[in-house]
């Protein structure tokens, strides 16, 4: 049976074996989906940067503490640095000329990944639609899905008659 966990911004979680899966809605934010392949666990964090604002940390979760609590709680469950790879989603252009938060979000997991010397297997970072990403923390697998921005949006129709009754 699949146990599944899901992620908010700010938020990571880590897991392993063959049933976890961890899961997350991306849009300008980015997942960094860290693994151990020898111990066979992993996690996934959610890093957004809305501004460059002093409270834009204290709000959103800073990228280097949501980074640093995902790669130390590996290492605190028997992960190897050395062992460690990495799968980097997000950071779509949500809203066009409003903000290039999507970009800076991506280029600090991947600077931050490179510093450490954690090796990137994949990344799918930029564009313009969200993301909804699985990650498979004891295997390294990873799904991704585009977000549809095409959804049409359904009316209830009005009633008939005015004295029509409303079922919902």
């Amino acid at each position: 049976m699949e146990h599944r966990t899901y992620i908010g911004q700010g938020e990571h979680a880590i897991d392993g074996g063959d049933h976890a899966v961890i899961a997350t809605l991306l849009g300008s934010c980015v997942s960094a989906c860290i693994w151990d392949p020898a111990r066979a666990i992993g996690g996934m964090n959610h890093v957004l940067f809305v501004d460059e604002s002093a409270d834009a940390a204290e709000t959103f979760g800073h990228g280097v503490n949501g980074m640093e609590l995902l790669i130390n709680g590996l290492l605190r469950l028997g992960a190897t640095r050395r062992n460690l790879r990495a799968k980097v989603f997000g950071g779509a252009i949500m809203v066009r000329g409003l903000s290039s938060a999507g970009s800076r979000n991506g280029d600090f997991v991947t600077r931050f990944l490179d510093t450490e010397g954690i090796a990137m297997h994949s990344t799918d970072l930029g564009g313009t639609r969200a993301r909804r990403i699985e990650f498979w923390p004891g295997t390294g697998r990873a799904r991704l899905k585009y977000v549809s921005q095409d959804v049409p949006v359904q009316r209830l129709a009005k009633p008939a008659h005015a004295s029509a009754i409303e079922l919902f």
